[in-house]
């Protein structure tokens, strides 16, 4: 580590016209960290969570590994074969509280573990997700408390499945039982909500017209920085610019070329990538700034939305994604299954990939995050609650075995997981919702 004489503050700053742009976390930092102010992001420990939400459950042939190791991964996990080392697959987890079985109780329970009223209207009553419960902790720490993403807009209001309102599938974050935290699709509304220019669309877009590049406008502060950096530092700042020139660069490209999407299932506005991959990749790419600039260290990525009637003729599956999951013991449709289940996860060993790539302290951005992916559905045919499908990622700084399959061969709550990856990250709770203890196998303690 190289350590600068005149070191710098961790909230250092970009600053140029209209524009303040965080930095990751630099070697120069370290030494003006005062005990209390050496988070566990910045060393040693835990204090990032992110959780990844895929619709409409599994195909468990293809996912289920076939002992406690990952030596051998099932074709729907083979993606994460790079960053195994820091994944826990976990099956026989439930949520009791989703029943009775719908599309809007499996997206509304995943993260509050808590049940739904039934009804149509705006007095819906859910409970606080544990997202929320993590940003009342530590939120107010970072420019932002929490950034809450999807890949879906909608406007649909009123009853949605089965007596529930829409609100419980098109929102997965809550802060409050009555609250809940609308997602945002749109690249370039995001990138902004992380590097400033926001308002009215109308003074967006202004804005967009009064410069080329976001970073335009701060390269001689860059470069005054530099000068005052040893050689490791100065190689994190270009690359972490170069990731924010990126991701701008495929942002206007966007908004350049992008058409409407006809299906009827999804509003996206112009300046989304038509394609679903380009789009989801932009979208994990920006939680990566946000995290590598410690911009905010919580996040909620609904990856679609339940009972989606999204296609994915790109991987062979020109079929909507709800009536295929309906697959009453069907190989050919089970087999579709596994492919957008695939499909789903090779984006996500991207992300990981990408965040085992970033050094950051005494390891690297993801040794010092934590991931909870998966589905709040199980047997999605049955709409059931049961042996749902869970990845957990990172978190080798909080000592995280990887590499394991955790099987319950009786139902365990998956509010038992969401207690423990909560007490990981420092927010200490002996209970949360329907849990019975806490997941102790997932850590070395």
């Amino acid at each position: 580590m190289f350590l600068q004489k005149q070191s710098l503050p961790r909230r250092t700053m970009l600053r140029g016209m209209g524009t303040a742009i965080a930095l990751p976390l630099l070697d120069a930092m370290v030494p003006t960290l005062t005990a209390e102010e050496l988070t566990p992001a910045a060393d040693a420990n835990l204090r990032r969570i992110g959780y990844i939400y895929t619709p409409m459950g599994y195909n468990p042939a293809e996912w289920t590994p076939k002992d406690d190791t990952l030596d051998e991964l099932p074709s729907s996990l083979s993606s994460l074969e790079s960053v195994k080392d820091q994944l826990c697959v976990i099956t026989g987890m439930d949520l009791q509280n989703a029943y009775p079985g719908s599309h809007a109780t499996s997206n509304a329970a995943f993260l509050s573990a808590a049940q739904a009223k039934l009804t149509e209207s705006s007095d819906y009553y859910l409970g606080t997700t544990v997202d929320q419960i993590a940003a009342k902790q530590f939120g107010h720490e970072t420019q932002l408390p929490s950034l809450e993403l999807a890949m879906d807009l909608l406007s649909t209001v009123g009853q949605c499945d089965n007596g529930y309102a829409c609100v419980y599938q098109n929102n997965l974050s809550w802060s409050s039982p009555t609250t809940p935290l609308p997602s945002e699709a749109h690249p370039r509304i995001v990138f902004e909500q992380l590097f400033g220019e926001g308002g009215t669309p109308e003074q967006r877009s202004e804005a967009m017209r009064r410069r080329a590049s976001l970073l335009d406008s701060v390269t001689t502060e860059i470069k005054r920085l530099k000068q005052r950096l040893g050689g490791g530092d100065r190689n994190k700042i270009d690359q972490y610019v170069d990731s924010i020139r990126e991701v701008e660069r495929r942002i206007d490209r966007s908004l350049a070329t992008a058409k409407d999407n006809p299906l009827p299932d999804l509003d996206r506005p112009v300046g989304v990538p038509v394609a679903y991959a380009d789009h989801a990749r932009l979208m994990f790419d920006l939680q990566l700034l946000a995290f590598q600039g410690d911009i905010t260290r919580i996040v909620t990525f609904q990856l679609a939305r339940e009972a989606s009637t999204r296609t994915y003729p790109e991987i062979g599956v020109p079929d909507p994604h709800h009536p295929v999951t309906h697959h009453g013991g069907n190989p050919a449709k089970l087999a579709k299954i596994a492919k957008i289940n695939q499909f789903h996860v090779s984006l996500f060993a991207e992300f990981l990939e990408k965040m085992d790539s970033i050094s950051e302290g005494n390891g690297t951005l993801l040794d010092h995050s934590l991931y909870m992916y998966g589905s709040g559905m199980g047997d999605p045919d049955a709409h059931d609650h049961k042996d749902l499908p869970i990845l957990v990622a990172g978190g080798a700084a909080g000592n995280m075995k990887g590499g394991r399959h955790l099987r319950y061969d009786k139902p365990e709550p998956l509010s038992n997981l969401h207690l423990t990856l909560l007490n990981k990250v420092g927010v200490p709770l002996e209970k949360f919702s329907d849990s019975t203890g806490q997941v102790d196998a997932l850590f070395d303690v």
